[in-house]
């Protein structure tokens, strides 16, 4: 029979009620003829409970006993879905990480997945099990010791298990009905997409839209695996939704697909650097090696042999960027005057395939912005994607107007 991979985030089993809800939605799959994979969270709030706990317990934890801790959300979850399937008379099971076994990597709390053999499920299966029901979010690793897979993990389980499975396609059922053009709390013209492509999803994801995690897209997109966003609060129809998919099945696809914004950025500025070969190095290796995430770099134009270097950063990694450079600096490896952090900035990006093809696109984004007199801080371009950095304060007067501009209210 063919497989389908169904995951509930935690909005969607936050309550038994839910889980009943849910669990209708994967019997109709199984009336159709599939044999069901389906992928749980942790019910809603229940993940940073536990995570309280650990820090309660002991604020320097062993990574191992966190894990053991924090995937046991998930843990009730599946048995609870499993239960409620078979008083629906639906031949289910639930499955830990382990059990599958959903094999990772050691790195505790951020562990990657490396295989998933399909020998134990598909044989549950061929003695007419149809829906396994799979803690999501972790695995276990080459020591036999529970791991986790991140936040969001439980998105990377179902495209995992999709792909590993061959499955005709992978349902997120989560608290929004599909992937918008942008965040409609901020545009109300905002309009839901029936398709999107997954270079797109992937800028899109990593950029701020909360939607589906990063990880699991990149997954999809690697494996070609077919994925739905769905409400698990709407009523559904075969159309419901958006597929993220490939660009080939996309026939005419706007320049501009959709608006991205991050409020948490960091505008940080290096002033008056020497300037000499490695001197990019010298700065952007401690920098990585403290674990922050640098976005945008601009480097001006130097000066009787000074530079200023700026780079963007989420605002949570501003003291270790701070103290990365200052370490550096200590240890005569660069020399800079000062170091000055913007911490009221916001990056907004405006997304699409179609900027391969067509030109204009920075320039009209530029021009809408300098309308509304919003000053553009830092750009950053790739292929497909066009970022700028911007005061906070006018983040939602920026994502209105580029929407309005690109004309996204319209199919």
């Amino acid at each position: 029979m063919p497989v389908l991979v169904m995951k509930f985030g935690g909005t969607s089993v936050a309550n038994l009620d839910r889980i009943r809800r849910a669990a209708k939605r994967v019997g109709v799959e199984v009336a159709k003829g599939y044999d069901v994979i389906v992928i749980v969270s942790a019910m809603s709030g229940k993940t940073n409970e536990l995570v309280g706990w650990v820090g309660e317990t002991s604020p320097l934890y062993d990574a191992r006993e966190y894990d053991a801790v924090v995937s046991s959300g998930e843990n009730v979850t599946a048995g609870l879905m499993a239960l409620t399937l078979q008083e629906m008379d639906v031949p289910a099971r639930s499955w830990q990480g382990w059990q599958v076994p959903v094999k990772t990597t050691s790195a505790h709390s951020a562990a990657r997945i490396e295989e998933i053999p399909t020998e134990n499920i598909t044989a549950k299966f061929g003695e007419g099990m149809r829906v396994a029901v799979v803690a999501g979010f972790q695995g276990v690793s080459p020591e036999g010791r529970i791991t986790t897979l991140g936040r969001g993990g439980s998105d990377t389980t179902a495209v995992a298990f999709a792909a590993a499975f061959d499955a005709e396609r992978c349902d997120i059922y989560t608290d929004v009905d599909g992937v918008y053009t942008t965040d409609p709390r901020i545009a109300s013209k905002a309009r839901k997409l029936d398709k999107i492509a997954f270079e797109e999803m992937l800028e899109l994801a990593s950029l701020g839209a909360k939607v589906l995690q990063t990880r699991s897209v990149e997954l999809a997109m690697r494996y070609n695996v077919k994925l739905r966003v769905l409400s698990s609060f709407e009523e559904q129809s075969d159309a419901a939704g958006t597929l993220v998919c490939d660009e080939e099945e996309i026939m005419e696809s706007n320049v501009v697909s959709g608006i991205a914004y991050s409020r948490d950025e960091a505008k940080m500025t290096l002033i008056s650097v020497a300037d000499r070969p490695g001197i990019a190095a010298a700065i952007f290796g401690p920098l990585s090696e403290a674990g922050v995430n640098v976005d945008m770099i601009i480097q001006n134009i130097a000066e009787e042999g000074r530079t200023d270097m700026t780079f963007s950063c989420p605002t949570d990694q501003v003291k270790r960027a701070e103290k990365a450079m200052a370490d550096a600096k200590a240890r005569g490896e660069i020399n800079y005057h000062d170091l000055v952090a913007d911490t009221d900035v916001a990056k907004i990006s405006a997304v699409g395939i179609g900027m391969r093809s067509q030109s204009g696109v920075a320039a009209k984004m530029f021009k809408t912005l300098s309308d509304e007199g919003v000053n553009i801080k830092v750009i950053a371009t790739s292929e497909i994607k066009i970022s700028v950095l911007v005061d906070r304060k006018y983040m939602e007067l920026a994502v209105q107007a580029l929407h309005d501009a690109f004309e996204l209210d319209k199919a």
